[in-house]
């Protein structure tokens, strides 16, 4: 059974740090693009960054460039989300993503941006 479970949200200030967290399991982690999407309120989901299977490819929506970095540990069969200078326009749920095959997804978490 597919399992991805999402930690690391909550409240941040404007400017501030927040680091996402997604356990993977059921599946071979190594083998699967890994990739974080957001659903703000009353808008639809949209893709935020991507991660090859060896780390060696790292793709980003624009507006998180140079803010947003996403990594993988294939050990713990963990991707992470590290997202510095928060703004509150990055206020969503975030979701993680596995492709494997199919697309599988966490429960979300919530990030919230604001002062």
């Amino acid at each position: 059974q597919v399992q991805l479970v999402e930690s690391g949200g909550g409240l941040a200030q404007p400017g501030g740090s927040l680091r996402l967290s997604c356990a993977a399991s059921g599946f071979t982690f190594s083998s699967a693009t890994m990739r974080w999407y957001r659903q703000a309120p009353g808008k639809e989901r949209e893709w935020v960054a991507a991660i090859s299977v060896s780390a060696t490819t790292t793709t980003y929506k624009d507006s998180v460039k140079g803010r947003f970095t996403i990594s993988r540990d294939n050990a713990k069969n963990t991707v992470y989300l590290q997202m510095n200078k928060l703004k509150p326009e990055d206020t969503a749920v975030y979701y993680c993503n596995a492709a494997y095959g199919m697309d599988y997804w966490g429960q979300g978490i919530q990030v919230t941006v604001s002062s």
